[in-house]
């Protein structure tokens, strides 16, 4: 049976992304819920969900010792990075004063800013279109522009613009999905996003890995 591991650092909403996740799972394949890095390690698939500041959640992940299993999840099986589950997939984060992350890709995350635009309330919260700018199989079976829900203060800015896999503009364009090899990550959370969220949900359980 596969086994598909939405990683519990303490930091997610997990309840909403397991229970998405299970509506949607081919056959034989288990939707399990840890925080145990042994069960990252022996997982088929990982779903890194995350909410809240990127230094609690680098200090959870620490403190909870999946860091390391999760970083090599992240380089050999395919693996969903949802929110801040993705952000924190870049180098640094301006968040909390500045904030070294996992590295996993090259790239930032910075502040939404507009000081002379009052009409754009942060975070940016609610229904936005993503622009897809890969045909990556995640997106297969949901239109170009397609809206998903977001709710984040902070967006990335990947250091290769090939890894921008879909983009979302509020106030400014900015990248809203990534995808390198075998791992996605998305700043919209699927698991609020209706039927496209867990077409995307259902894409990533049937994905192997390769493009």
């Amino acid at each position: 049976m596969k086994q598909v591991v939405v990683v519990d650092y303490g930091m997610g909403n997990l309840r909403s992304v397991s229970k998405a996740a299970e509506h949607v799972a081919p056959a034989g394949t288990r939707v399990v819920v840890s925080s145990h890095a042994e069960d990252i390690h022996n997982a088929d698939a990982i779903i890194f969900p995350g909410q809240g500041a990127a230094r609690a959640c680098m200090d959870n992940l620490i403190n909870t010792g999946v860091e390391k299993a999760l970083r090599e999840a992240a380089q050999e099986k395919p693996f969903l990075g949802i929110c801040m589950g993705m952000q924190v997939l870049m180098d640094y984060s301006e968040e909390n004063g500045g904030v070294h992350c996992l590295g996993i890709l090259p790239g930032e995350v910075a502040p939404f800013r507009f000081p002379d635009r009052p009409e754009l309330k942060i975070p940016h919260m609610g229904w936005n279109q993503i622009a897809q700018t890969q045909d990556h199989p995640l997106w297969h079976g949901i239109e170009d522009s397609t809206r998903f829900y977001f709710v984040h203060s902070y967006y990335v800015q990947p250091a290769e613009h090939t890894l921008t896999a879909g983009v979302t503009d509020y106030g400014h364009p900015f990248t809203a999905a990534v995808a390198r090899d075998n791992l996605f990550a998305i700043q919209a959370h699927p698991e609020k996003s209706a039927d496209a969220g867990l077409q995307l949900l259902k894409n990533f359980l049937n994905w192997n890995g390769t493009l």
